[in-house]
């Protein structure tokens, strides 16, 4: 009860703060919350914010999501990844949801430093930076200074004494407790809905919130985020052209992360750019080949790439930082995606359906022809456009909804992707408006495709589910040996009293053994 009164007070004023900035819109889509709207608007004094009139529902939304704080930033932010739900437009304008919070003091700072690593500052730091560089909802970013340890100095050549430039991120204090509460009101809310709306039961409120509180918990460990720095840095040792910093783990915990500092002009600079003299043809290119080799070549990808997130270095390499969010993709999903893709250049529309149905993505009860008409639908408006006007996300978005419709299942790792691919995207064509950064990596395309998906690599998987096979038939024949000896022990009673004929044992037996066979094969 006293959970109950808690949650509904903290949802009047969040409702109130939704008034403000004219975005009650998503309490309407629901039944019986006019009373609620009314209350909300009427506490507001129906006073709209200046800042606001003229905007997007979206932008609107977003607005007042950053003045309800921390969880509520990062919930706008995962619903920018779900336009099956909110709609396209909307999505886009919460995809733009600015992640800044007024900064902690430095004495703040320093403390939860300190009680990380039981040192000083000044024993971790040759220098630190009060004045933080970045202030965000869950972490903010200081500059420091540290001594090179000897190994890195011989390595380098350089001096030990030399000092080397470092980023601190450190969590904000009390977030933990600020989010616990905060995902408490999100549980509630959608056990509520699940409870008296049937008809949302389908977009599986409970299970959405507790997918959104896993995310925030690993993103409220910085040792998470190191090891997701430390795996993508390890998967781009050998392009020097992909620079991801490496982690300081001698002086990163649960609250605070160590990395080495990135200089570089924001990609999004492109007057900047344009001055120091890069080539952006070719910033696209790098951006697009390794976005390619991240989804496709290792299944694991650096899903937060909005401009802020990404630099160009002086000798022009691609550099990026901010761990917290990252996508993985296991290898069947990547070779639905490529049979798919592949499918659509193709304009292969049976091929698209297919995968598909080979994926279980859709009920195998599905009309394939209805499905493959809605696909034809989707991609044959695609070449009427010119290269540069293509855009694979939105054709992925697009897809996601008609699928939605033949009632396939959100999948939380497509959306992600797909919503990381419009990011990159909207960066390419502000570098260079008159190329499709997909196109420029075809070449790579081509050769995964070959390696991945051609007949000889088909071939390999054929042998090798054949070897696997055989591997596993030792075992089986062990599982018959078995229970072929458990039968003939006595060891199994079986009740043959109702059989009807003299061959029912036999047949019992044989029927028992081969069961006990494909469990073993199963293992």
């Amino acid at each position: 009860m006293l959970r109950s009164l808690r949650n509904l007070f903290r949802l009047i004023g969040i409702a109130r703060t939704l008034a403000r900035y004219d975005a009650l819109f998503p309490a309407e889509w629901l039944p019986a919350t006019g009373g609620l709207v009314f209350a909300a608007r009427l506490l507001s004094g129906f006073r709209t914010a200046r800042d606001v009139r003229g905007l997007r529902p979206g932008e609107r939304l977003a607005r007042a999501l950053q003045a309800l704080g921390p969880s509520f930033i990062k919930f706008g932010q995962m619903l920018s990844t779900r336009s099956d739900l909110v709609g396209e437009t909307i999505a886009d304008d919460l995809s733009s949801l600015q992640d800044r919070l007024p900064p902690f003091s430095s004495a703040e700072a320093h403390a939860a430093i300190e009680a990380e690593f039981e040192l000083s500052v000044d024993e971790l730091f040759e220098t630190f930076e009060d004045k933080p560089i970045a202030a965000a909802s869950i972490a903010q970013v200081h500059v420091a200074t540290i001594l090179q340890d000897a190994e890195s100095a011989t390595e380098s050549g350089t001096d030990p004494a030399e000092t080397t430039t470092v980023a601190v991120k450190i969590l904000r204090p009390g977030i933990e407790d600020a989010i616990a509460r905060d995902l408490d009101l999100f549980r509630w809310i959608a056990d509520l809905a699940e409870r008296s709306q049937p008809r949302l039961r389908r977009l599986k409120p409970i299970a959405a919130v507790e997918t959104f509180a896993d995310s925030l918990r690993w993103e409220m460990d910085l040792r998470m985020e190191g090891a997701a720095a430390s795996e993508l840095h390890g998967n781009f040792t050998e392009d020097p052209m992909y620079v991801v910093p490496e982690v300081n783990w001698e002086r990163t915990g649960q609250r605070v992360l160590t990395t080495q500092w990135i200089d570089g002009i924001p990609i999004h600079d492109v007057d900047d750019l344009v001055a120091a003299g890069h080539d952006l043809e070719a910033v696209v290119t790098k951006a697009s080949e390794s976005f390619f080799l991240q989804v496709f070549r290792d299944g694991f990808f650096h899903a937060d790439m909005h401009p802020g997130n990404a630099f160009v270095s002086a000798d022009g390499a691609l550099c990026v930082v901010d761990f917290g969010i990252m996508g993985r993709i296991d290898r069947p999903t990547r070779y639905f995606l490529a049979d798919m893709l592949l499918g659509f250049i193709t304009r292969d529309y049976a091929r698209v359906a297919d995968v598909h149905f080979q994926a279980g993505y859709i009920p195998a009860n599905t009309d394939r022809e209805v499905f493959q008409q809605a696909i034809r639908a989707i991609g044959e408006p695609i070449f009427d456009r010119p290269p540069n006007e293509i855009s694979i996300a939105r054709l992925l978005a697009q897809l996601f909804q008609v699928s939605e419709r033949f009632n396939m299942e959100a999948q939380p790792q497509l959306l992600l992707l797909q919503k990381t691919m419009l990011i990159a995207e909207g960066v390419g064509r502000r570098l260079a408006p008159e190329l499709n950064m997909w196109q420029l990596a075809l070449p790579l395309i081509e050769d995964w495709m070959r390696e991945n998906r051609g007949p000889e690599a088909r071939l390999a998987e054929i042998t090798a589910n054949t070897i696997l096979a055989v591997q596993r038939l030792p075992d089986a024949v062990e599982a018959v040996e078995r229970a072929a000896t458990t039968i003939t022990d006595g060891r199994l009673s079986l009740d043959l009293r109702n059989a009807s004929s003299p061959k029912w044992p036999l047949w019992l037996a044989i029927g028992v053994t081969a069961v006990l066979a494909v469990i073993a094969l199963a293992d």
